[in-house]
């Protein structure tokens, strides 16, 4: 019997030694993909999120191995305030008018926060443009890393939201460390949510045969897109927003009315580097000196992985594509202009992504040849957005990303900061120069076109649009 006991008892300690060894396997192995390579990070392209979808991820406590990574002092821009529920400040307002009001009564004042504190806005005062939509979670880690960026505090940040929510609002003025500004899309979704340019009751499903959209009488039935569909709003939002906020920064406000510098262009998922504003001055030191006919500078890259050991110092000198060199993306009022004698090719090119617009107009400048692009080819700016418009991943986890991004910049700090950069010329690939033919679609209702045509012009009133069959 006590044999029998003893044979008994050791099967258990075998099968307790296994599960234990199966356990350690899997925690590795779970620690090597959330960021075990620490010269490594697999950042993914976005998704559509909802403000109900976004609102669960905003709920989800940042983990102490983040926090661990930020100072105590900055902890104040991730805390995440408890919400009435009974009055959602992400569910559609029930006053839309009272909505729109405010968002002319900011724009008009074109107030800039923390002026008194870190002076005017200069001429070549470093602008930097932050496209703004629901992802609060991501937003707060923006802040976070520009807050920690050197000469921050010389820069203006223009946060334009798409978007109006006090919670969002109340973070944006909550920021201390430079002068900031807020605009405010006024034709959104939000503010127009049963018309033009929201979802009009009247407007042609997507999916509506030719045919069917004759004989509904739909709105722009005569026009569909390129591939035989009808508008969809939560699309060509995007498009619209970045087309307005550039024509706001550069043609309406009276702080840049005489400006002549960089307006560096980013988005709320995305993190910069301490050293971002460093190795943007030293680019564009090297362009006017390698490269005069860089027109645009970009400080991010959508590599799978980068080998800060070997590029934190290395740029590269390529023909400016779209899908590659969007991120953290630079230019001057002298490219703006040559981007706006070309507004007709933007706004009536039938894709309703920006930077493929901006792409057609590239490749169809007469007499000149496409946008030069300056990269920096260990990145400064990183995509964090685990979910977005285009991002298919069930698991929308954002700690996961910015963790390993926080790693990759705590284990490369001693990289940071070059005292120059090396250029290297890069002809690309065949792809890479490929012309394009025809655009990604979504864009071929003429409201549309129209629209972002008028946004050219100062002070323009929002017009009725409906076009029949």
């Amino acid at each position: 019997m006590p044999r029998i006991k003893y044979a008994t008892i050791l099967r258990v300690l075998v099968i307790l030694g296994l599960f234990c060894v199966w356990l350690q396997i899997m925690v590795s192995s779970g620690l090597e993909r959330d960021g075990g390579s620490t010269l490594g990070v697999d950042v993914d392209s976005e998704t559509l999120v909802t403000p109900a979808r976004e609102e669960l991820m905003n709920g989800n406590d940042t983990s102490e191995q983040v926090l661990a990574l930020v100072p105590q002092e900055l902890h104040k821009y991730l805390t995440v305030h408890p919400r009435n529920n009974t009055a959602n400040s992400t569910d559609l307002p029930k006053n839309i008018t009272e909505i729109r009001r405010a968002i002319k009564r900011y724009n008009d004042a074109q107030t800039i926060y923390n002026e008194d504190i870190y002076g005017p806005v200069l001429n070549d005062t470093v602008i930097i443009a932050i496209q703004v939509h629901t992802r609060l979670t991501y937003l707060r880690h923006l802040i976070v890393s520009l807050a920690q960026a050197r000469d921050i505090e010389r820069t203006l940040l223009v946060f334009s939201h798409d978007y109006y929510d006090e919670e969002i609002n109340n973070l944006v003025r909550t920021i201390d460390f430079t002068k900031v500004m807020q605009i405010f899309y006024p034709y959104s979704i939000q503010t127009h949510p049963n018309e033009f340019p929201g979802v009009d009751p009247n407007d042609c499903p997507r999916d509506a045969k030719f045919e069917q959209a004759i004989k509904l009488k739909c709105n722009n039935a005569l026009h569909p897109d390129l591939h035989g569909h009808y508008r969809e709003a939560k699309y060509t939002q995007t498009k619209h927003h970045w087309w307005w906020k550039a024509n706001r920064i550069f043609n309406q406000l009276q702080c840049t009315a005489s400006h002549t510098g960089m307006v560096v262009f980013l988005e709320e998922d995305h993190y910069v580097a301490e050293d971002f504003l460093h190795v943007l001055n030293l680019m564009r030191t090297t362009a006017d000196k390698t490269c005069p006919q860089c027109e645009l500078l970009s400080l991010g890259t959508y590599l799978k992985t980068y080998q800060y050991h070997a590029t934190a110092d290395k740029v590269e000198i390529t023909p400016w594509h779209s899908s590659i060199h969007n991120m953290g993306m630079v230019f001057n009022r002298t490219v703006w202009n040559s981007i706006m004698s070309l507004q007709d090719q933007f706004c009536e090119y039938d894709d309703y992504n920006w930077d493929y617009s901006l792409l057609h107009l590239s490749q169809n400048r007469k007499g000149r040849e496409k946008f030069k692009v300056m990269m920096c080819k260990g990145p400064r700016v990183f995509h964090i957005g685990e979910c977005g418009l285009h991002h298919k991943k069930s698991n929308c986890n954002a700690n996961l990303v910015i963790s390993k991004v926080q790693k990759l910049l705590q284990t490369t700090k001693h990289l940071l900061y070059p005292k120059r950069l090396t250029a290297s010329i890069n002809p690309g690939g065949a792809k890479h120069n490929k012309k394009l033919v025809k655009g990604n679609g979504g864009w071929g209702d003429r409201r549309d076109q129209e629209m972002c045509t008028n946004m050219t012009k100062i002070d323009r009133q929002l017009k009725k649009y409906v076009y029949f069959a």
